[in-house]
């Protein structure tokens, strides 16, 4: 006897996304597994938070307990000589320190803002356009994402000398605009967008760029947003030491680390040091982290 092969319509059913469905779905998982997963969450998340714990100690810590073995987690005795220390040695140079921290603001801003421009600009045409050789040029920046930075130095060095702009802020911000891992996440955002947002704007009488910049920018805020603050990190950690040379252009990162290279004596202005680099950037990030969240999980995701 003969099976009668049924078969189903889905196309009257509405389609509902995967995360609207987990939340009406009921878990089916105990309350012991949750309290186990909960658990093992909170250990990793206590030995993820103590190596900012340790820094934001040790910067209170007088010389004695810097050196004291074993070395204690928190402090007993908190004292603010070491940034008292550190403000000594940067006023003591012959280059103010409102000097580095202006140069560091030109090199982060101008880097993280031309890298986010950049990606944005070229990824657009290969997202939402059809044109010869689309293909091979995305695959071109693919690429370029697995070569180490040391692979690539020796040649950047080589084109910055060629375009003689060595000792020169150029040197250090240009590089930055070039980064593949940008053209890649705007990409991949951009590619989510429906056409009809694209299409509907031309047929309004809205030029290229003008979609580019009124659609296609604010409906992809999270990517750019993650793209800048994964810029200004690698800008900010940036001590400019193979391109410039004169003192008046260095950032403030080569002189906070001329300082931690003093030695013992100045151990307490080393952990102010290690405070003040490590707090901008996780500052920067606080401030956008929901929009970093918001990447992560919309990332993968199609219409």
């Amino acid at each position: 006897m003969m099976k009668k092969k049924v078969i189903v319509d889905y196309s009257d059913r509405k389609w509902v996304p995967f995360w609207q469905r987990a939340k009406q779905s009921k878990l089916n998982r105990s309350k012991a597994g949750n309290g186990l997963l909960f658990g093992l969450m909170f250990i990793c998340g206590i030995f993820m938070a103590l190596p900012l714990v340790m820094i934001i100690n040790n910067t209170l810590k007088p010389l004695d307990e810097l050196f004291q073995y074993p070395p204690k987690i928190f402090v007993r005795n908190p004292t603010m000589e070491n940034f008292t220390d550190l403000f000594v040695l940067m006023s003591d140079s012959w280059v103010p320190f409102s000097r580095y921290i202006i140069n560091t603001l030109i090199i982060t801003m101008g880097g993280m803002i031309g890298h986010v421009l950049v990606a944005s600009l070229a990824a657009y045409p290969i997202a939402k356009h059809r044109f010869p050789g689309r293909n091979i040029l995305f695959s071109m920046v693919i690429l370029s994402m697995m070569f180490s930075w040391t692979v690539t130095q020796i040649p950047q060095y080589l084109i910055i000398s060629w375009l003689n702009i060595n000792n020169n802020y150029l040197a250090l911000i240009l590089p930055a605009w070039s980064f593949g891992m940008g053209l890649y996440l705007m990409k991949q955002f951009m590619e989510q967008l429906p056409d009809s947002l694209m299409e509907s704007a031309k047929i309004d009488g809205a030029g290229e760029f003008r979609v580019f910049w009124t659609i296609v920018m604010p409906n992809v805020k999270p990517a750019w947003l993650t793209l800048a603050i994964f810029q200004f990190q690698h800008m900010w950690g940036n001590t400019g030491g193979t391109f410039l040379r004169d003192e008046e252009l260095k950032p403030l990162q080569f002189a906070l680390q001329q300082i931690v290279q003093g030695g013992a004596v100045r151990a307490g202005a080393g952990a102010a040091v290690t405070f003040v680099i490590a707090a901008v950037p996780i500052t920067f990030f606080l401030i956008a982290q929901s929009n970093i969240l918001e990447t992560m999980t919309t990332s993968g995701m199609k219409e």
